[in-house]
């Protein structure tokens, strides 16, 4: 069997600051470590369901070169660096049985909930044939694409409630409650692992019971951009257009896995500043 687990930082417990999160801010060397911890406790909860499983961690925060590999557990494979196929999904395949996604947070717009935001802050919205998704119903519709069932999420409240709102069978961990963009109350740190290693176990052991969220093509996509020149740049990708004035830009795939590529482009272009 082999399992992937998709590594955030915004939804890790304790973490409620960018000072947490960013690079080259003076808290980050703290919150990787936390963020590392949290990964080896799922880690660790797949393989003692699983012990003969094959484990991959996709370092899934900001520059993708967070968590810290000479104390990840050397049981699994890290996959690590941008750009790379598949973004926070990085070595996801249709031989992947199972995906958790752990340290997550919830879609721009939500709240009260952690540090939310979708991908960046370049993008406001992204809605998905009429229905607004951030990276927790992005990702998890990405792994449906293939077969795979998102099986687990860590984070806040929110974010616990947006998959259960997509996937009603997964279990879910939460790891803090949201009291603003910048402010929770939170479990100690280490009850938050043992909580997530137990519920990694049970949900490997219950993958079957949980459907993988598929969303048949074509599929009908808008994303509300942060800056009009965001969207002069968008529409130079050919099948992107404007609409609804000078923020929103719209497109049709012929499926899930071309929508998913699409955002992850108008993502990295939405990092652009004018000259």
């Amino acid at each position: 069997m082999k399992v992937l687990i998709s590594v955030d930082m915004e939804g890790v417990s304790g973490i409620v600051h960018p000072s947490e999160t960013g690079p080259e801010r003076y808290d980050y060397e703290r919150g990787r470590e936390l963020m590392t911890a949290e990964a080896n406790s799922a880690i660790a909860g797949v393989l003692d369901a699983a012990p003969d499983a094959t484990v991959w961690v996709a370092d899934a925060h900001g520059p993708f070169r967070n968590l810290l590999p000479e104390q990840l557990d050397r049981r699994a494979r890290l996959v690590r660096g941008k750009p790379r196929p598949l973004g926070m999904l990085g070595g996801l395949d249709r031989e992947t049985d199972a995906v958790l996604l752990v340290g997550y947070h919830a879609r721009a717009g939500s709240g009260p909930a952690v540090l939310a935001h979708t991908m960046n802050d370049g993008l406001l919205d992204v809605r998905v044939d009429g229905r607004s998704m951030g990276e927790i119903g992005l990702n998890a519709a990405m792994a449906g694409h293939l077969g795979v069932p998102t099986v687990l999420l860590s984070g806040d409240d929110a974010a616990c409630a947006e998959l259960h709102d997509l996937v009603p069978s997964a279990v879910t961990v939460e790891v803090k409650q949201a009291l603003a963009q910048g402010a929770a109350v939170a479990l100690h740190p280490e009850e938050a692992r043992g909580l997530l290693r137990h519920s990694a176990a049970q949900a490997v052991l219950r993958r079957s019971e949980i459907r993988p969220l598929t969303l048949t093509g074509p599929v009908e996509v808008e994303a509300d951009l942060a800056a009009p020149f965001m969207v002069d740049l968008a529409t130079l990708i050919p099948g992107v257009t404007r609409t609804h004035g000078g923020r929103t830009v719209s497109f049709t795939a012929s499926d899930f896995a071309e929508a998913y590529r699409l955002l992850l482009l108008l993502a990295q272009l939405a990092t652009i500043r004018p000259a």
